[in-house]
C-alpha cells in the first residue's frame, strides 16, 4: 500500500511511466486544433464536418467507460492499459491514412476507444499506486491532462505545419514509447476480488450526489468543448498560431489545475469553486463571442482558469462524493460527462455555421448557467464534500501537513 506521507512529486517510477503514458493520451483531445482548417482544405470538408472529430472520439470514449471496469477487474490494470495504448497506436495511424472525412471520422472512434480503456485505468492505477494520498494523485494526474492538452496543439502545429497527417503518425509513435514503458516499468496489477458487472456503473449514478457531480460536468465539458472545438475556425490564424494560442491555454489549464484548485478548495470548498469557475468561464464566452482578433486569444487563453479548476475539483468530487468503489464512480460519471464533449464539437460548429461565430458561445455560457443551476438546486447531495473540504484543512493546518 503506497504510503500516505510522500510529496506529489517523490513517487514510484511505475506511477511516473503511467504518468507520461497518460500526457501522451491527453496530447490526443488537443492535437488536432491547429491542424483543423489543415484538414478542412485536405479534405475538401466543412468545418461541422471536421468537427465529427471529436464528436466520434468522445461518444465512444463516453460508451466504452461503461466498459472500463467490466475490463480492467478480469484482465488487471496492467494489461487494460496496454490493450488501451495498442488500440490507439493502431487508430491513430490508420487516421494518419485517411483518404476522406469519414474514414478519419471513423478511426478517431477507435481511437477514443483505446483511449477511455486506458485513461480511465491510468487514474485508477496511478491513485493505487501513488504516494502522498488519493488528493495528490488526483492532482498528478490533473497535471498530467493539463501538460498533455498544452503539448498537443504545439506538437500538432509543428507537425502539422508539415503535413496535416503527421500529427496522427506522431500520437501513434509517442504511444508506442507509452506501451514500452509501461511493459517495462509497471509490475502486473492484481485482478480485482469481485469483479465489476456492466451495469455497476448505471447503477452507481443512482446516488445523488454521483448523478449531480455527472450532469453538471455534463453542461462544463459543453462549454469546454466549443472552445476546443470551434474557436480554430475563427481564429484565422496559421497551424502555429492556433497552436501558440492553445499552448497557453493548455498552460493555464494546467497551472489552476495543480496550485489554484487546491488552495481555493481549502479557502471556499468545492461546491463553491465549482459555482465561481462555471461563472466564469459563461464570461469567458461571452467576451469571446463579443471581441475582435485580440479578444478572442486572451478571452480564449484565460479560459483555461476555470477549466483547469473544474477538471480538478469535478474529478476529486466524483471519487469521493459517494460510496462506490472508485473505478466504477469513475466509469459512470465519465460516461456522462464525455456526453458533453460528444455534442458540444458538432452541434457549436453547426450553429457557428448557420447562425453566427458568437453563438456558439453564447450557447457554451448558457451551458455553464445550467450547470450552476444543478449545482444549487441538487446542494444538499453534495454534503459529503464538505466534510472532505474540512479534512483538507484541517490537515493542512496540522505541523505535519506543514512540514
Amino acid at each position: 500500500m503506497p504510503s500516505q506521507s510522500g510529496g506529489m512529486l517523490r513517487q514510484p517510477v511505475s506511477v511516473w511511466a503511467t504518468a507520461f503514458a497518460a500526457v501522451v493520451a491527453f496530447m490526443g483531445i488537443g492535437l488536432v486544433d491547429p491542424i483543423l482548417p489543415s484538414i478542412a482544405r485536405g479534405l475538401k470538408a466543412t468545418p461541422s464536418q471536421v468537427s465529427l472529430l471529436f464528436t466520434s472520439y468522445f461518444l465512444v470514449t463516453a460508451v466504452a467507460m461503461l466498459i472500463t471496469g467490466w475490463v480492467s477487474s478480469r484482465v488487471g490494470g496492467r494489461r487494460t492499459l496496454l490493450l488501451g495504448l495498442s488500440l490507439v497506436v493502431l487508430f491513430a495511424a490508420l487516421a494518419g491514412t485517411s483518404g476522406s472525412v469519414a474514414q478519419l471520422v471513423g478511426f478517431r472512434a477507435g481511437w477514443g476507444l483505446g483511449n477511455a480503456l486506458f485513461v480511465a485505468t491510468a487514474l485508477a492505477v496511478i491513485v493505487g499506486a501513488a504516494s502522498g494520498g488519493a488528493e495528490k494523485a488526483i492532482i498528478l494526474y490533473e497535471a498530467a491532462l493539463g501538460l498533455g492538452i498544452s503539448a498537443g496543439p504545439l506538437l500538432g502545429a509543428a507537425l502539422g505545419e508539415w503535413n496535416w497527417r503527421a500529427p496522427f503518425f506522431g500520437t501513434a509513435t509517442l504511444m508506442a514509447v507509452g506501451f514500452v514503458l509501461i511493459v517495462t516499468l509497471l509490475k502486473e496489477t492484481s485482478r480485482a476480488a469481485k469483479r465489476t458487472r456492466l451495469s455497476e456503473p448505471i447503477r452507481a449514478l443512482a446516488h445523488g450526489g454521483l448523478s449531480t457531480t455527472a450532469f453538471t460536468a455534463l453542461f462544463y465539458n459543453f462549454a469546454f468543448f466549443t472552445v476546443l472545438a470551434f474557436t480554430p475556425f475563427i481564429l484565422g490564424m496559421t497551424a502555429y498560431g492556433i497552436g501558440a494560442v492553445f499552448f497557453g491555454w493548455g498552460v493555464c489549464v494546467a497551472l489552476s489545475s495543480v496550485f489554484a484548485a487546491p488552495w481555493f478548495q481549502r479557502h471556499l470548498g468545492s461546491v463553491r469553486v465549482l459555482c465561481l469557475s462555471l461563472a466564469v468561464l459563461a464570461v469567458f464566452q461571452v467576451g469571446i463571442a463579443l471581441s475582435g482578433h485580440a479578444g478572442i486569444v486572451i478571452f480564449t487563453v484565460l479560459c483555461g482558469i476555470p477549466i483547469g479548476l473544474n477538471n480538478t475539483i469535478f474529478t476529486e468530487a466524483a471519487m469521493k462524493v459517494s460510496d462506490a468503489p472508485r473505478s466504477v464512480a469513475s466509469a459512470g460519471y465519465n460516461f456522462v460527462r464525455w456526453l458533453g464533449g460528444a455534442l458540444a464539437p458538432y452541434i457549436a460548429t453547426k450553429l457557428g455555421e448557420e447562425a453566427g461565430p458568437a453563438v456558439p458561445y453564447y450557447l457554451g455560457a448558457v451551458c455553464c448557467l445550467a450547470g450552476i443551476a444543478v449545482l444549487v438546486t441538487r446542494r444538499r447531495h453534495l454534503a459529503a464534500l464538505d466534510h472532505v473540504d474540512v479534512g483538507r484543512t484541517f490537515q493542512d493546518a496540522t505541523p505535519a501537513a506543514a512540514a
